[in-house]
Parts: structure tokens; C-alpha cells; sequence
């Protein structure tokens, strides 16, 4: 079959291919995008999106269980697992179908399969009846994203021992389920079955949960959930699963003892592993370094005209991550000058709740670096619009160089914090110092204000504390 050519061929269609893909149309170039299932890749269809649906279902369930507690009689409440998985389904496919038509209106061709790299400028696809075609560009993206990784004692069966995929189409709510690691990934399904009325245990390797997080977050998280209800084990890894039985027998080590677990499914949230298989790169001679495809500060591989974004190179795994180097990436191949991303400050979203939102470094990390620092906390406790919305749990931390006002770092844990930590983003952006955000007058009643009002606490000016 004759080669179709294009100006820039991407293979994946998660947030770092397509938006990459618009981008580059955009800039007037031609552009086809390899893909073998749904546009939108893991994060529309199986990851950040569909499970944002799941975890707001969830959300809304407790608040009616709650409901007294505002004043509200509700009577009877009870949750429908197979609707609200089916609501979650649903918001997915829309989200696609919004993909599919932004392709149609940039003008971007969606061709259906699997690609590899068979030459520098060309693709061969595979289609899902095994024929095959090549497509040809001279300039090759890889975005091919990731997969949940697994642990030689905690293979995924699908059934008994989930990854993340499994777990948001589950036929049957579980009674019990263990969590096996608590990252954002775990202790969003551990907040979202435990909330539906799961018996929820999380196990976790490190001593603390959510590890990478500020350790008064974490300490916060661990207070929070176990008032949930859900069991929490740190310090612990799961040694085994016997699977032989009706449900699953977890064998947990801890200290120096073991203790067993029963319960119905385990879910495995360890971790990723970068899909780098099968995609031609030892043929090409592309460097690769443990599971990470090598680039330069915009994304260019050794080998000429090829390119490699999202989470099979260096940086956090986040869609956004993806999608601004994809940005980067083809506003270089256009001739643009674009600025290298700034990877420390890059904000991190935990939904689960209460949630987790942070940038920039911790209190631990801005010490150990010898820095002289003014950090200042801000409970909910006592901002009112939290103790109207009833979401008092948790607080804002923010950190600044004590000698230049620069902003370091802020760590929050409450209730809508992943809507407000886009204002330390662009306050580091911008260089922004603690003074200039405490005269930046925050409206009230807020939960946002509590940022003004944490810088406050750190330069002892705070007025409600």
C-alpha cells in the first residue's frame, strides 16, 4: 500500500499526543495520530476523567448521608453501583466524542492501530484485523502513555487482584478491599469504595501515605481516613495473595510480624510502567534509560526527527505534564522559541477527599537545600466558608525564602484545594512574593483566601488566627 504522508505523525492519543496534535494544526502543519483504541488515551477513557465521575458520585452520596447534619431529612438513601459506574462510562465516551470532533475541526486524520517505527520518518500501522500500512512524516511524536505496573507477588488477574482499569468497571460493589500502595491512583478508590460502603485497607511500603506529599499532608490524610473508617497500614508490604479460596487471603509483613487480611478484591496501585514495547526503538538505535525514553529540554530524541513526551520520558506522569510538553515539542519542530517546562513547578492533584493539591517544594526538601525559610499554615478550621460548607478537615501550608520573599512551595489538603492551587502556579510563574500576596485582596468568604491568609501566618500578619 502507498505511503500517506504528513507533516508530523503522533502515536497515542492521550492528553500529551492530541493536544500536541492541535497544537501542530494549529501551526499549520498535517498531522496524523496513530491510535488503536479511544482518542483521548487512559486519561479520558480509563483514568483521570471517569474516575473524577466515580469519586463525585461518591461525593454526592455522603453528602446525603450527611444531610441531617445541613439541616436536611433525606430517608432511605442507597447507592446503585452499577448506575453510578455507568454514569462514569458515560462521561468518558462524551469526553472521546469531544476528541473526535476537535480532530474534525483541526483537521487532524485519526489512523486507526498500532504504530512502529520502521524507518526515521516512517510508521508502520497496524490495523485491528492485522493488515498493515505505512505512514511517513518528518517528524515522529511518541506519546504512547503507560500501564498500571505489577509486582512479581501481586500479578493482576482481573479478577481478584485489579489494577486501576478493572476497578472503575467493576460488575459487583466488593464488601472488602485491600489497596496496595497510596499514591493519588490508590487512595482515590480507596476514598470512592470506602464512601459507597466498602471495608477499605490500604497498604503501604513507605511510612507514610501519599508519600510524595508534605509530611503534615500525609499525617492529615492518614487522621481523615481513618476517621472514615478505612484501615490504614504503613511501614507494611503485601508478601502474597492466596487466591484458591471464594474471595482473597492478603499476606501483609509489618515490623517484624505478618498478619493476613481477608477480603473480596485487591486492588494494585504501585506504580506505572511506561509502554515502550514493540515500538521499534532498539531498531532505530533510540536511547532509552530505565523505562524512560532520553530528550533534550524539548523533547528531542537522539535519532533525528523523532520525539518523545508524556510519561515514557523524564517528569511526573500527570496529563497536564503531557500536554505542555507536547506544546513545547511542536511549537520547536514550528521554529517557535518556546521556554523549557519548569518541572518544580508542576502542581500535583489528589481527588480523593478531602483533597490533596500541591507545588513547588516541601518544607523538608527547601531545608535539606540549606534555604532560610518562613512557612505559615492556615487550618479550615477556621475559615467560614468552610465551617459553612462544613468541610473544616485540613489546611494551607505555604513556604517562602526568609531573605527574598520568593515563594517556594504550598501544600493543601481540604475540600476544592485542586481548584486553588492554579494561583501558587502562576504566582511562581511570575515571581511573586509573600508580601505582594498578602496585598492581593482575596474575596471572603473563600476557601481560596486561606492561601493570603497562610502567607499571613508566615510573616506573623495573620488577622484570623
Amino acid at each position: 500500500m502507498a505511503s500517506a504522508s504528513y507533516d508530523l505523525i503522533v502515536i497515542g492519543s492521550g492528553p500529551g499526543g492530541y493536544v500536541a496534535a492541535i497544537r501542530a494544526s494549529q501551526l499549520g502543519m498535517k498531522v496524523g495520530v496513530v491510535e488503536k483504541a479511544e482518542l483521548g488515551g487512559i486519561c479520558l477513557n480509563w483514568g483521570c476523567i471517569p474516575t473524577k465521575a466515580l469519586l463525585k458520585s461518591a461525593q454526592v452520596f455522603e453528602y446525603i448521608q450527611h444531610a441531617k447534619d445541613y439541616g436536611i431529612n433525606v430517608a432511605d438513601a442507597s447507592a446503585d453501583f452499577g448506575a453510578v459506574v455507568a454514569r462514569s462510562r458515560g462521561v468518558a465516551n462524551g469526553m472521546s466524542k469531544g476528541i473526535q470532533f476537535l480532530f474534525r475541526k483541526n483537521k487532524i486524520d485519526h489512523i486507526a492501530g498500532t504504530g512502529k517505527l520502521v524507518g526515521k520518518k516512517q510508521v508502520e500501522v497496524t490495523a485491528a484485523d492485522g493488515t498493515k500500512s505505512t505512514v511517513e512524516a518528518p517528524h515522529i511524536i511518541l506519546a504512547t502513555g503507560a500501564r498500571s505496573r505489577q509486582l512479581p507477588n501481586l500479578p493482576i488477574d482481573g479478577k481478584k487482584i485489579i489494577g486501576y482499569r478493572e476497578a472503575m468497571v467493576l460488575e459487583k460493589q466488593p464488601k472488602s478491599m485491600v489497596v496496595v500502595g497510596s499514591g493519588a491512583i490508590g487512595v482515590e478508590f480507596a476514598y470512592f469504595y470506602n464512601a459507597m460502603g466498602t471495608q477499605v485497607t490500604i497498604v503501604e511500603f513507605m511510612p507514610n501515605v501519599v508519600p510524595i506529599e508534605d509530611e503534615e499532608v500525609s499525617k492529615q490524610l492518614e487522621r481523615s481516613f481513618k476517621k472514615a473508617g478505612i484501615n490504614i497500614l504503613t511501614n507494611a508490604s503485601v508478601e502474597a495473595v492466596d487466591t484458591s479460596a471464594e474471595g482473597c487471603k492478603v499476606r501483609v509483613k509489618k515490623g517484624n510480624g505478618e498478619e493476613f487480611i481477608d477480603c473480596d478484591i485487591v486492588l494494585s496501585a504501585v506504580g506505572i510502567a511506561t509502554n515502550l514495547e514493540n515500538l521499534g526503538l532498539e531498531e532505530l538505535g533510540v536511547a532509552v534509560e530505565k523505562g524512560r525514553v532520553i530528550t533534550d529540554d524539548f523533547y528531542k530524541t537522539n535519532v533525528e526527527g523523532i520525539y518523545a513526551i508524556g510519561d515514557i520520558v523524564k517528569g511526573p506522569a500527570l496529563a497536564h505534564v503531557a500536554s505542555a510538553e507536547g506544546i513545547i515539542c511542536v511549537e520547536k519542530i514550528a521554529g517557535h522559541h518556546p521556554e523549557p517546562l519548569d518541572y518544580k513547578n508542576i502542581p500535583g492533584c489528589t481527588y480523593c477527599a478531602p483533597e490533596i493539591a500541591s507545588v513547588g517544594y516541601t518544607e523538608k526538601e527547601a531545608r535539606e537545600l540549606g534555604r532560610e525559610i518562613k512557612v505559615g499554615k492556615f487550618p479550615f478550621s477556621a475559615s467560614g466558608k468552610a465551617s459553612a460548607g462544613g468541610v473544616k478537615d485540613g489546611f494551607v501550608k505555604v513556604i517562602f525564602d526568609a531573605k527574598y520573599g520568593e515563594f517556594l512551595g504550598a501544600h493543601m489538603i481540604g475540600a476544592n484545594v485542586t481548584e486553588m492551587i492554579a494561583e501558587v502556579v502562576v504566582a511562581r510563574k511570575l515571581e511573586t512574593t509573600g508580601h505582594e500576596i498578602i496585598k492581593s485582596v482575596h474575596p471572603h468568604p473563600t476557601m481560596s483566601e486561606a492561601i493570603m491568609e497562610a502567607t499571613a501566618a508566615a510573616y506573623d500578619e495573620v488577622i484570623h488566627l
